[in-house]
């Protein structure tokens, strides 16, 4: 009985590693998600007309605030980053803090509404990324990447790691789940039974 009960907490300790991991992970994804899509800036000048055999140059500057959508993709990964960083200090630094009912519910839906968050945010910006690459010829909206070519790489790079930060937080949001059925995975190293029958 006692060897059962340890050979649980054993398991259940290795299973809030993983967690903390993934959680560490995506944490790191979506953090640099942010980063590289907010610092994401690109300024190049053109030609655009000639006067007589003078050419006339004009600088134009593509930033992620100009599309809503790399916006609202900036915010979602910074918020999601910060979910995680709140989870990952409150496993780490939580103490004795028992994880049951309410507060495992809680996190399952936290974790649930962040995937679908930053989903959104990822398939929104993958959207514009698409128009800016290929362009629109319907709607006449040309393409920008073949003139801000280091611009849409970053963006890419964004898009890549924001991705990768969705597979791990639906990877978070399952095991949150599976959580529930059996509370009490991640206690403090004090409460984990002694061997003593």
């Amino acid at each position: 009985m006692a060897v059962s009960k340890l050979v649980l907490a054993a398991t259940s300790r290795k299973s809030c590693k993983v967690l903390l991991g993934l959680r560490v992970l995506a944490f790191s994804a979506t953090l640099s998600a942010a980063i590289v899509m907010g610092l994401n800036k690109e300024t190049k000048t053109f030609v655009v007309g000639n006067v007589g055999s003078t050419p006339v140059k004009a600088t134009f500057t593509a930033k992620f605030q100009h599309t809503p959508a790399f916006v609202f993709f900036v915010v979602a990964n910074a918020m999601v980053s910060f979910h995680n960083m709140l989870m990952i200090a409150m496993q780490l630094f939580g103490g004795k803090t028992q994880f049951t009912g309410f507060h495992l519910l809680s996190v399952a839906i936290l974790d649930m509404l962040n995937v679908t968050l930053i989903s959104a945010a990822a398939n929104a910006a993958a959207f514009i990324s698409e128009v800016g690459k290929n362009g629109n010829k319907h709607a006449r909206w040309n393409k920008i990447c073949d003139r801000f070519a280091t611009y849409c790489d970053h963006g890419a790079g964004a898009l890549i790691t924001a991705f990768a930060g969705v597979v791990l937080m639906l990877i978070i949001s399952a095991v949150s789940i599976s959580r529930l059925a059996q509370p009490n995975k991640c206690t403090s190293t004090a409460a984990i039974p002694s061997v003593v029958p």
